[in-house]
Parts: structure tokens; C-alpha cells; sequence
């Protein structure tokens, strides 16, 4: 008989033991929760040095092991959150940190190097397809999925006053009870599509002199992650 035991999976030793930033994100973190929001949770995780010097790599991203849970490998993370990606740079600057060790609090001090115009691109690219699936629900259904109308609002907000001020801030804010009152219903699909074309017009106003770079701080992202990478491999991290 065999007793040798089964070797645990490796996304779960990589979520569980090398995790360098959690949070919670989703309307939570939006401060838009309700009594039946669920508890999204992101997180990013350094995948040990050693791991990379053989054929199968680790894997960029885990889903779990909770529900609603999801975490990205430090360098993938990082490559996204370059690319502007709306998701990852929010994940940032989540008010709601579960897990922070001393790569992760580095990790969070180069948010402003993440920064850039490209924003405008992949907010306003990501914005439109929601909307183009809104509109789809109108057309079979009547009415829009009014939790999705809500969050696209936010998000519009959020794009806008990035460009306007250079700072992501991803509360919801003075908007919360006009926005659930979205959720709710309590608004037509015109009053709510208005609102989305007049925050469309204004962020495209706000990008002819919004502070952001052209461009993310590249190096100083690159260099953090090669600190990161070799620190692991000595062992250190």
C-alpha cells in the first residue's frame, strides 16, 4: 500500500504561501455593496525564482480557491496593469487590503507609475462594450441588467476624474445613492443613457488637459520586478 501522500497543487501553494497583495473588490470596494453583494477578492502573488528554471512554468494566474476569488503572478500583473488595464489598475487602489507583505507594499507604491493616458483608451474601449451589451438587453428583454448599468456609471466616473485630477479613485462616493438608485431601477434607460453620454462627453474634454503621462514610468515598473525576481531566488523574498 501506498500511503505517500498527494503533493498539494501548486496555484494553491502560490496563492496560499507566496501572496504579496489581497484585497476585496467589486461593489465592496465601490462602497455600492448591498446586503446580497458577494465579497470579491483579488490578489497577486510572487511566483518563486526557482520555479522558472524548469520546462512547465507556474502559471500566471490562479482562479480560487475561495469563491470569487482570483490572483494574478506579480510579473503578469504588472504587464497588465501597463497596459491599463481597467480591472488591474483598480485592483490598486482598492480601499479593502486583506494581505500586504513588503513586496506588496512596493507594489502599491508605484501605482502612479502605472498611470498614464493610455487609460483613456482602455476605460473608454471597455465602457463602449458594456454599453454595446446594454443596449443588447434593451433590445431582447426591455431593460437593461440595472447592477451592470450601475457599475458602468462608476466606472465612467472613475475614467473622467482620472483624467481630470492624474488619481484613481475608485469610491463611489457622492455618486453612491444616485447609483443605487440606478441598481434599483428608479431611473429609464434614457435618463441613465444621458448620464453615460454627458460623463463620455466630459472625459474626452478632460483628456485635452488631463496631468497624466503619455506613457507609464516602464523602467521603474522593470526594475521592481527584477528586484523582486532576483531577492526570491537568493532566497530573500
Amino acid at each position: 500500500m501506498n500511503d505517500k501522500p498527494t503533493p498539494e497543487p501548486l496555484e494553491l501553494t502560490l496563492v496560499r504561501d507566496h501572496t504579496v497583495y489581497a484585497c476585496v473588490m467589486g461593489s465592496r470596494a465601490f462602497g455600492l455593496a448591498t446586503a446580497a453583494s458577494d465579497t470579491d477578492r483579488r490578489g497577486v502573488y510572487l511566483a518563486p525564482t526557482p520555479l522558472y528554471w524548469r520546462f512547465e512554468k507556474p502559471p500566471t494566474h490562479v482562479e480560487g480557491p475561495r469563491d470569487e476569488e482570483f490572483s494574478w503572478e506579480l510579473e503578469r500583473f504588472c504587464e497588465l496593469a501597463l497596459r491599463a488595464n481597467p480591472n488591474i489598475l483598480e485592483c490598486l487602489h482598492s480601499p479593502l487590503v486583506e494581505e500586504l507583505t513588503p513586496v506588496g507594499e512596493e507594489l502599491l507604491a508605484l501605482r502612479e507609475a502605472f498611470l498614464s493616458r493610455r487609460a483613456h483608451t482602455t476605460f473608454s474601449r471597455y465602457a463602449a462594450t458594456q454599453r454595446g451589451k446594454l443596449l443588447a438587453d434593451l433590445r431582447n428583454q426591455g431593460a437593461p441588467r440595472w447592477k451592470h448599468a450601475m457599475h458602468l456609471l462608476r466606472l465612467l466616473l472613475s475614467c473622467r476624474d482620472l483624467l481630470r485630477t492624474g488619481r484613481l479613485v475608485i469610491d463611489a462616493g457622492p455618486h453612491r445613492d444616485r447609483l443605487l438608485a440606478v441598481r434599483r431601477g428608479e431611473f429609464t434607460w434614457d435618463e441613465v443613457d444621458a448620464w453615460m453620454t454627458r460623463l463620455v462627453e466630459e472625459t474626452e474634454s478632460a483628456l485635452t488637459t488631463t496631468p497624466l503621462p503619455e506613457d507609464p514610468d516602464l523602467p521603474r515598473v522593470a526594475d521592481f520586478l527584477l528586484r523582486s525576481r532576483r531577492a526570491s531566488a537568493l532566497g530573500r523574498g
